[in-house]
């Protein structure tokens, strides 16, 4: 159950509002459930007193309003509240006298009406939908003083938590005034008159995101907004120093033909210009050590960045698991710009489960934990990276390791819930659940060549050899991963033991080494999680056929020895590739 409260000056035309047919015809039956005496004149029903439901609106208008002319210049300039509560989808449908108890339990919580108080405020609640009714209330008292509404839309929450519980309805994840502020009905009504698929709020919102991920400067932040299409207007100081920012959408204006400017705060709680230059002290970029040998200089720019975000992103899931909130808070925050900056650089195949894991993400990044440590210097030069790479495409060593980074993003999001759920972090636990889900979905989407490619490759080695590398993986994981005897599932995991061991690896000890870096209990598919490690460890393309352009890996040059002890060996390192061109690489953005 959802309560949205507003303030309104105009007691008449929101009535009008709720007893007319609605902006797109969705008003049916409008009509009283409740209100302060339960004797208000419904202009919904025919009770004979008034031929024309206009004169009843009239008169229902009045009696709401009268301690408000009473109260005169001490009444408030914005006298009307206005709650909508509506039930969760799924929820069943609640008859006029359950939703009469809810509208006076909410006027009660929140100190409009309580019970008893024959002083109460005025107020009535109107049901036009089967799931959700409105209550409006005018905010003068009977001995004509404001009444005390403080923390008014917390103490509606709270309520709505105990009436979901005492009515059977589903029960919603209590909020802790971390989230960001959610569109109004009349920027849903636009963004739909408008043919948006979001509100303006919510465009601009995720736009703003997307530009601090990795900045390296505040004026770096604000290029990387125009030129994504977005208006922005600073705020200065008589010094000159900027003290906030808005954004706003080209053709996005008001009646009046203005722009509607959103300041940052308005977007999302860290979205203000002092949360940014936070964020950007804290997290000064620096260049992250390479994950990528350099011999592999043939690999296309977002391939190699996003193998270095792989190995970050895998450090991140360490320090969450460690459980201190002075390190793990500020690895939210980067993996929610790393999330960003992969979205925003995907292949088109993964580009909406990626940008709906970043929303998700988003909400998971903020909470009451203060991060005392705040160093996030690693993932933001990753998400740097990433973004000043380019665009990958969806085959090849782009697509190979976007699955990669894609399957320990899934890793880090679930180690984020559990992280959340520990401190009681309902909203945030949930999101980063939900984020994990749109991850899997990506990362399906991004393997599904790769990984068939590996199994037709596992499934063409020798018989004996094959059976060498199912003994292996039967050993070396625990108990219940895999299928006795032969499985198609390890098809693709005995392919990478297979091109490991031909690149001078112990194939049992690097796959130790790749079980032993981190839990396997929230995987999906252990043995994918497991192919990606071994191919990252191993330094091996993450699109098996690039293995057969590589020329390292001929075979008519002498084979590294195998070292059996269970330490690898490195293989003879390949001369370094002259330093390429500056003028070649993409220009900064």
């Amino acid at each position: 159950m959802v309560p949205d409260i507003g303030r309104g000056s105009r007691t008449h035309g929101l009535l009008v509002y709720l007893y007319g047919p609605g902006r797109r015809e969705e008003h049916t039956d409008a009509h009283l459930v409740g209100s302060w005496d339960g004797f208000a004149p419904d202009p919904g029903r025919d009770t004979g007193l008034d031929p024309d439901p206009k004169v009843t609106l009239a008169r229902l208008t009045a009696a709401l309003d009268l301690r408000v002319k009473q109260a005169g210049a001490r009444a408030p300039a914005k006298h009307v509240w206005h709650c909508s509560v509506r039930t969760a989808p799924g929820d069943r449908r609640l008859d006029d006298e359950e939703w009469n108890t809810v509208a006076q339990r909410i006027v009660h919580a929140t100190g409009i009406a309580p019970d008893g108080d024959p002083d109460g405020c005025r107020w009535i609640a109107v049901r036009h939908a089967e799931d959700h009714i409105h209550i409006v209330a005018t905010l003068v008292r009977g001995d004509l003083r404001n009444p005390r509404l403080n923390y008014d839309f917390n103490k509606a929450q709270a309520e709505c938590r105990r009436i979901e519980k005492e009515m059977g309805l589903r029960r919603l994840n209590a909020g802790d005034g971390t989230a960001a502020k959610n569109p109004s009905s009349a920027e849903k009504f636009k963004a739909e008159r408008t043919g948006r698929p979001q509100t303006s709020r919510e465009t601009l919102r995720e736009a703003v995101r997307r530009a601090v991920a990795g900045a390296d400067s505040e004026e770096e932040f604000f290029t990387r907004l125009r030129e994504a299409g977005v208006r922005v207007k600073l705020r200065h100081a008589p010094s000159g120093d900027a003290l906030g920012y808005n954004v706003a959408l080209p053709g996005d204006r008001n009646r009046d033909g203005a722009p509607v400017w959103y300041p940052g705060s308005k977007l999302a709680p860290d979205l203000s210009l002092p949360k940014i230059r936070l964020r950007l002290t804290d997290g000064a970029t620096e260049p992250s050590a390479p994950a990528v040998a350099a011999d592999r200089a043939n690999w296309s720019p977002p391939a190699r960045q996003r193998r270095n975000a792989t190995v970050i992103a895998e450090r991140s899931a360490t320090l969450l698991e460690r459980d201190e909130d002075g390190e793990a808070a500020p690895q939210l925050v980067g993996v929610g710009e790393l999330l960003d900056a992969v979205a925003q650089t995907s292949p088109v195949t993964t580009r909406t489960e990626l940008a709906a894991a970043a929303r998700a993400f988003e909400r998971a990044t903020r909470s009451h934990v203060r991060a005392e440590r705040a160093d996030t210097r690693a993932l933001r030069s990753a998400a740097r990276g990433i973004v000043q790479a380019g665009g990958a495409l969806g085959r090849g060593e782009d697509g190979g390791t976007t699955a990669m980074l894609v399957s320990t993003l899934v890793l880090v999001a679930l180690a984020a819930a559990r992280w959340h759920s520990a401190r009681g972090h309902a909203q945030q636990a949930e999101a980063s659940r939900q984020a994990a889900e749109h991850l899997r979905a990506a990362y399906r989407q991004a393997a599904a060549t790769p990984m068939q490619a590996l199994r037709d490759q596992g499934r063409a080695l020798p018989e004996a050899q094959r059976h060498a590398y199912e003994t292996t993986i039967r050993a070396v994981l625990p108990e219940n991963r895999t299928r006795p005897g032969t499985s198609t599932k390890n098809d693709a995991l005995a392919a990478t033991l297979a091109q490991a061991e031909l690149a001078g690896m112990d194939p049992k000890a690097l796959l130790q080494e790749a079980v032993a870096m981190r839990e396997l209990d929230t995987a999906e598919d252990v043995n994918d999680v497991l192919v990606w490690r071994l191919r990252r460890l191993a330094q091996l393309p993450a699109h098996p056929g690039e293995a057969t352009r590589r020329p390292q890996l001929d075979t008519g040059r002498a084979k590294p020895p195998t070292n059996r002890t269970g330490v690898r060996t490195a293989p003879p390192a390949s001369p370094r590739p002259a330093a390429p061109d500056p003028h070649s690489r993409p220009p900064r953005r």
